[in-house]
C-alpha cells in the first residue's frame, strides 16, 4: 500500500508526533508498504506526487527535514500560514491510506478528519465527530455522566469569567486544574492550596480559553486500548514520582508499566466494560485508548479518551497489543485494516 504517515503540525505535542510517526513509518516499510513521513503543516516543497512513494526511502532524513522547521512554527502560525503545507493534500489523495500520527491541536480535534472526509481521503482512527467529542474534556465528561460512566466531579470555567477560589467553585484540595483540550498532560496541575490553584489557573489559561477543574482521585492509574470495539488487556501506569505527566510519559525510566494489570477478574471485566462504553458513547471508531483512575476503595473513574494514542513500540497501546501476541508492525497494519470502514461520517 501507498501510505502517508502524517505527523508534525503546530501543537505542543509536535515532537511526540514526529517520534510516533517515525516508528510507524519504519514498521510499515518493514512490512513492504511504500510509506512516507509527512509534516501536515510544512509539507514537502517541490515533491513530485507521482514519484513520492518510492521503493527506497530515507526515513531518518524525512524526520530531520520535519524537525528543521521546529523553530519556525510559532512565527508561521502568527503570520496566518495555511494549515495544510505544500503537497500535503495532493500526497494524501494519492495514498491508499493516511496513518494519523498527529497529536494534540488540529490533529486530534476533528478538523483534519473533517477536511479529509470532504476530500475523500482515507485515514486511520476516529472521524471528525468522535475526535471532536473526545478532545473536549468538559464535553466528554458530560457524556460519560449521561451514559452512567463514572468520572471525577468537575467544573468547566472560561477565561473571561471572574476568578474565584477553589472553595467557591466547590472544589476541595488537592484539586486538579487541566486545559480543556490539551494532550500528553500538557497544562495539567495538581494544586494543594489557594495560591497554587490561582497560579495553575493563570498558567492553564495561557494554553486555552477553557479549563476543567476536577476532584483529585488518589489511587492507581490505568489505560485500556479499544480496537474495533473490543478491549485490549489493561495496563497499569505507576510513575516513580508525581502523576503521569509529560515528563513521566516520555522520559525513560520514569514510570513502571505493568500489562496485564494486577486486577481481579471482576475488576478487569468492569474496567474493560467501561472502556468500551466510553468508546461507544463518544462515537469513536477504529481504535482509541481510555484512561482510568481507581481510588483506594476500588472505585473506578474514567478520565478521558485518546483518539490517536502514542505509537512507539513502548507506548501504552503497543504494550497491550504485545501481551496479545501482536507485534508493533502488525498492530500498525491492524489499525489500518479496522480504519477502512467508518460509520460516523
Amino acid at each position: 500500500m501507498k501510505i502517508v504517515v502524517l505527523a508534525g503540525g503546530i501543537s505542543t505535542e509536535r515532537e511526540i508526533s514526529v517520534v510516533s510517526g517515525t516508528k510507524v513509518c519504519e514498521a510499515l516499510r518493514a512490512k513492504g508498504h511504500r510509506a512516507i513521513l509527512l509534516d501536515v503543516y510544512f509539507g514537502l516543497e517541490g515533491a513530485d506526487v507521482d514519484e513520492a512513494f518510492t521503493e527506497e526511502y530515507d526515513i531518518a532524513a524525512a524526520a530531520a527535514y520535519i524537525r528543521s522547521f521546529d523553530s519556525r512554527v510559532e512565527a508561521s502560525v502568527s503570520a496566518g500560514r495555511e494549515f495544510f503545507g505544500p503537497r500535503v493534500l495532493a500526497l494524501c489523495k494519492e495514498a491508499d491510506m493516511v496513518f494519523m500520527a498527529l497529536h494534540g491541536e488540529n490533529g486530534e480535534n476533528g478538523k483534519v478528519q473533517a477536511a479529509f472526509d470532504l476530500f475523500g481521503i482515507h485515514y486511520t482512527g476516529s472521524g471528525y465527530l468522535g475526535s471532536a467529542l473526545a478532545m473536549d474534556k468538559g464535553l466528554s465528561k458530560q457524556i460519560f455522566r449521561e451514559n452512567g460512566i463514572p468520572t471525577p466531579e468537575s467544573v468547566l470555567i472560561h477565561r473571561s469569567e471572574p476568578r474565584k477560589t477553589a472553595e467557591e467553585y466547590g472544589m476541595a484540595f488537592p484539586c486538579v486544574v487541566k486545559t480543556c483540550c490539551g494532550g500528553s498532560s500538557v497544562g495539567v496541575y495538581i494544586t494543594e492550596d489557594e495560591a497554587a490553584f490561582a497560579d495553575a489557573l493563570e498558567e492553564a489559561f495561557t494554553y486555552e480559553p477553557q479549563v476543567v477543574l476536577e476532584t483529585y482521585i488518589r489511587g492507581r492509574e490505568f489505560s485500556v486500548g479499544v480496537v474495533d470495539g473490543k478491549p485490549y488487556p489493561i495496563i497499569e501506569i505507576a510513575p516513580l514520582e508525581g502523576f503521569y505527566d509529560y515528563k513521566n510519559k516520555y522520559e525513560p525510566g520514569s514510570t513502571i508499566e505493568t500489562c496485564p494489570a494486577c486486577l481481579s477478574e471482576e475488576q478487569t471485566e468492569k474496567m474493560q466494560e467501561y472502556a468500551v462504553r466510553a468508546y461507544e458513547a463518544l462515537r469513536l471508531e477504529s481504535y482509541g485508548r481510555i484512561d482510568f483512575l481507581m481510588d483506594e476503595d476500588g472505585k473506578m473513574f474514567c478520565l478521558e479518551a485518546n483518539t490517536l494514542p502514542g505509537m512507539t513500540p513502548t507506548s501504552l497501546l503497543p504494550q497491550e497489543a504485545a501481551v496479545m501476541g501482536i507485534g508493533f508492525a502488525k498492530l500498525c497494519e491492524t489499525l489500518i485494516q479496522v480504519s477502512k470502514e467508518k460509520k460516523f461520517i
